[in-house]
């Protein structure tokens, strides 16, 4: 029998305990330090938040200023604070914004690689690039040396997320027989992906022939929570926005190539962190934008420039961080 109870009996004698199947008692030696260190081991990785509760009290109770209670409290903190730090800490997540060059597809998934080998080094586990970060946005070389997804690029980008264990979002041109898509994708950590969109909303004098419209909007379930895409120029519009919030996505990722005239930056990126917000707002989620750098280099808008300034929002608006103005930026957040 162990000694030293005298203060946990005087404090529990009054005390009603309830057992595992409902029963009361008022006896607490029923609660006996090893009775109480063997249901912690079984139920340590399970307990919901009653449970620890209730367990927290009967090891103050039984165990006094003992040094078997002193033990084990200090059990219960090691079991049950992490979780707490967890919940507290969040996710991170990444804006990877860095340069696109048109048509360089080998040097843009390097870029890719690197910014992701960076990412990961600084925590995070949620990574963000921008629109059509493999071939270039308004690049008519994509409709003969583009891919179907599941392909070729895919396929490298599902091997990155694999290798890194992180979830992966990127923007990249897909085709389909005749068809050329504006597409985003989504890849889980173990190189599956989880979701593809096709940018609805497209400027059709832009490129010629311009990218084909997609049609549905989508989310994915994932241990983050619910995740769901949006491309660029689709967080003008309202019923867009109105139908992503009916899926009630906890995070929204939008691969941006927003582009202007070079004298118009940095102004310019106020437009787009007001862009992102009114996003969040209107979809009631966290919103992750992260922006092309470079140049469009074809069409109309040649000479145009991307400059950057990626930016995140809470589902009220808030900005919670906005990256560098025209210069490549691995920024990480705590979401």
């Amino acid at each position: 029998m162990l000694k030293h109870y005298t203060f946990a009996d005087d404090f529990c004698q009054n005390i009603e305990r309830i057992d595992r199947y409902g029963h009361t008692r008022y006896n607490p030696r029923n609660i006996l330090v090893p009775k109480s260190y063997r249901r912690l081991r079984k139920n340590r990785t399970g307990l919901d938040s009653e449970k620890r509760s209730r367990m927290l009290n009967y090891a103050i109770a039984a165990g006094g200023t003992s040094v078997w209670g002193i033990l084990l409290l200090v059990i219960i903190f090691v079991a049950l604070v992490p979780n707490f730090l967890h919940r507290r800490k969040g996710s991170k997540i990444a804006m990877c914004q860095v340069f696109v060059l048109d048509g360089d597809r080998e040097g843009n998934l390097l870029r890719i690689e690197n910014a992701i080998a960076e990412a990961t080094g600084k925590g995070a586990t949620i990574l963000c690039f921008a629109e059509s970060a493999i071939m270039g946005w308004l690049n008519p070389e994509a409709h003969n040396r583009a891919y179907p997804i599941p392909g070729e690029d895919s396929e490298r980008l599902c091997e990155l997320a694999e290798k890194y264990k992180v979830h992966l979002c990127v923007g990249l041109a897909e085709k389909e027989g005749n068809r050329l898509y504006n597409s985003a994708i989504l890849i889980d950590d173990q190189g599956n992906i989880l979701l593809k969109h096709r940018e609805m909303n497209i400027p059709s004098t832009l490129m010629e022939p311009p990218y084909t419209p997609g049609s549905d909007l989508g989310t994915a379930d994932t241990k983050f929570g619910k995740i769901g895409l949006l491309i660029c120029s689709e967080t003008h519009h309202k019923d867009i926005l109105e139908r992503m919030a009916d899926l009630k996505p906890a995070l929204v990722l939008v691969p941006y190539g927003y582009a202007e005239q070079e004298l118009k930056w940095p102004d310019h990126g106020r437009e787009l962190m007001q862009l992102i917000a009114n996003t969040a707002m209107r979809t009631g989620a966290t919103v992750i934008g992260t922006n092309l750098l470079g140049q469009i280099t074809k069409g109309p808008w040649a000479g145009r420039v991307y400059g950057g300034q990626s930016a995140a929002a809470d589902k009220s608006g808030k900005i919670l961080a906005i990256a560098k103005d025209r210069d490549r930026d691995i920024h990480v957040l705590s979401v």
